[in-house]
């Protein structure tokens, strides 16, 4: 999107990051992945970005029409999956990027 080079090299760098601190902290088997959640819809938009309604729902719009499943995230979509990556489940995960996204990247 138009407008947004230091937001989108922001995130590129913590993916690389990620990748990066995966090797150099392998000595002492620390894992790190990045998480990157889509739209997510979080009080952070009216109260910290002053984002009106009206723009909150046209963004919840575009979400519906361009998201594969159809909506913007809840917090605690992001969470689950944060919660995954800290948990015994995710031991053999390392270095990766986990998109929570509902597919928008993927299409």
């Amino acid at each position: 999107m138009e407008g947004l080079s230091l937001y989108n090299a922001s995130k590129a760098a913590v993916r690389s990051f990620a990748r990066t601190w995966a090797n150099d902290l392998r000595g002492r088997k620390i894992c790190v992945n990045a998480l990157s959640p889509g739209f997510t819809l979080t009080p952070l938009m009216e109260n910290g970005l002053h984002i009106g309604q009206a723009e909150i729902e046209a963004l919840k719009d575009f979400a519906a029409r361009e998201v594969p499943l159809g909506y913007m995230a809840e917090p605690v979509e992001i969470a689950t999956a944060a919660l995954f990556l800290a948990s015994q489940d995710a031991k053999y995960v390392n270095g990766i990027e986990l998109t929570v996204d509902g597919g928008l990247s993927q299409i």
